[in-house]
């Protein structure tokens, strides 16, 4: 009974959103836009390509990249009306060039100050002399004994 409960759970993972009026009829260009499709992201779904969301939207975007296709629009040309259209954030993988290239260089760069500070931070408590704890004075070594004596 448990495996075919995990085989229902495994076959019951998302499909594709393609919607078969969608597909077009020549499998080269279909081939074309599925490929598209994977690399352009769904606006309302976030970090979902197009090919996978069941949004509105996604269909759309999915029906104007076949649209685009059957026009005789390369696929660069393609890519191109679609950031002109909507954005680079369009784009699952954007260009790391322009602006973008400060998004592509921050996170590594942060990773390497990051590991600079710790790096000088440990350099620096090495090389301190290490504090040697000041000696009691006789009237406090005498109340401490004292107090351990009760």
């Amino acid at each position: 009974m448990r495996l075919l409960t995990l085989v229902f759970l495994l076959l019951s993972t998302p499909v594709m959103a393609v919607q078969p009026d969608e597909v077009l009829a020549d499998p080269v260009l279909e081939s074309r836009a599925r490929e598209l499709s994977q690399g352009l992201r769904c606006l309302v779904c976030r970090n979902e390509n197009i090919d996978e969301s069941n949004a509105a939207l996604a269909r759309d975007l999915r029906l104007l990249v076949r649209e685009r296709l059957v026009a005789g629009d390369d696929d660069a040309e393609v890519i191109a009306y679609l950031v002109d259209r909507y954005g680079e954030y369009v784009l699952l993988r954007p260009n790391a060039s322009g602006s973008n290239l400060i998004l592509w260089v921050a996170g590594p760069a942060m990773l390497i100050l990051a590991l600079g500070a710790a790096g000088l931070y440990m350099r620096r408590r090495r090389a301190a002399p290490d504090e040697q704890p000041m000696a009691l004075s006789d009237a406090e070594e005498t109340r401490l004994r004292e107090i351990l004596e009760k």
